[in-house]
C-alpha cells in the first residue's frame, strides 16, 4: 500500500504535538518497518525544513530533512504537475499539488488530519487515526477468514 503523507503528520511527529502525536507516529513507524510505503510531496520537504530551522534551529531542520530522505518516497512536481494542479476542483493549491503528486504515484490515501481540504480529491484523504482504524479492522477480517 502506498500512501501521501501530508505536512502536518510530520509536524505533529516531530513538534510532538497533543493529542496528535500518538496516531501521527504510529503510521511513520508502519512506513519505517516497511508495512507500507510512505511518500512524501517534494514541496513539503523544503517547507518542512523552513518551519524547523525556524522553530528548532538549522541543524535539526538538516537532522530531519535526512530523515525523510532516508525512509520516505519524494514525488516532486514539475510546470506541467503544477498547471494539472491549478485545474483541480480543491480550494487549496498546496493541496492540490499533493493530490497530484500522490495520483502520479499511484497512491491509494492521503494521510492527513485535514481530510476535509482533500473533499474533492480523487484519492481518498483520511486522518491517521481513520486509517489506523481501518488498517486494525481489514487485519482483523483478514484473520478471521
Amino acid at each position: 500500500m502506498k500512501v501521501m503523507i501530508d505536512l502536518n503528520i510530520f509536524i505533529d511527529v516531530f513538534q510532538k504535538r497533543v493529542p496528535h502525536y500518538q496516531d501521527s507516529s504510529l503510521v511513520l513507524t508502519k512506513i519505517l518497518n516497511k508495512e507500507i510505503t510512505g511518500f512524501i510531496a517534494g514541496h513539503s520537504v523544503t517547507t518542512l525544513y523552513y518551519l524547523t530551522s525556524k522553530f528548532s534551529g538549522k541543524q535539526k531542520a538538516l537532522e530531519v530533512i535526512d530523515w525523510i530522505l532516508d525512509h520516505f518516497e519524494v514525488e516532486s512536481a514539475g510546470k506541467e504537475d503544477f498547471q494539472n494542479a491549478r485545474k483541480l476542483d480543491i480550494k487549496d493549491f498546496e493541496d492540490a499539488v499533493v493530490v497530484k503528486c500522490a495520483r502520479s504515484v499511484g497512491c491509494d490515501y492521503i494521510l492527513t488530519r485535514n481530510s476535509q481540504d482533500f473533499n474533492k480529491s480523487s484519492i481518498p484523504a483520511v486522518t491517521p487515526e481513520n486509517f489506523l482504524k481501518e488498517e486494525d479492522q481489514e487485519g482483523k477480517s483478514m484473520g478471521s477468514k
